[in-house]
């Protein structure tokens, strides 16, 4: 789980951590995201996160279910996709989080 190049190109915020919390791994677009804060790469996800969010960031890596929310900050909307990521092993390695900017009224669409 070591090689990231895939994600550098992508149009979303990626970031990885491992089971600590940790952060492995911002791709650019996460790195530009939060350039204000400074390195993220190595610091923990509870240093900045909320009660409530580190609430489900425990929950995430005891159950392995994952979460999504939207979010709008600043006028812009988003969707927040956060799910385990496991081991060869099968156990849980840690998140990763895809962060991605969406149209206000982004369609949506019932298909059978």
């Amino acid at each position: 789980m070591n090689d990231y190049r895939w994600s550098e190109g992508l149009n979303c915020a990626v970031t990885v951590c491992d089971a600590d919390g940790v952060i492995l791994y911002m791709n650019r677009k996460a790195r530009e995201t939060f350039a204000s804060h400074g390195d993220l790469i190595g610091r923990n996800l509870y240093d900045c996160h909320s009660a409530q969010s580190a609430e489900m960031i425990h929950h995430m890596l005891a159950t392995g279910e994952s979460n999504a929310y939207t979010i709008e900050k600043n006028g812009v909307h988003k969707i927040i996709y956060q799910s385990p990521w496991r081991n060869p092993d099968g156990s849980i390695g840690g998140l990763v989080e895809f962060s991605m900017v969406t149209p206000a009224n982004l369609p949506h669409h019932i298909r059978q």
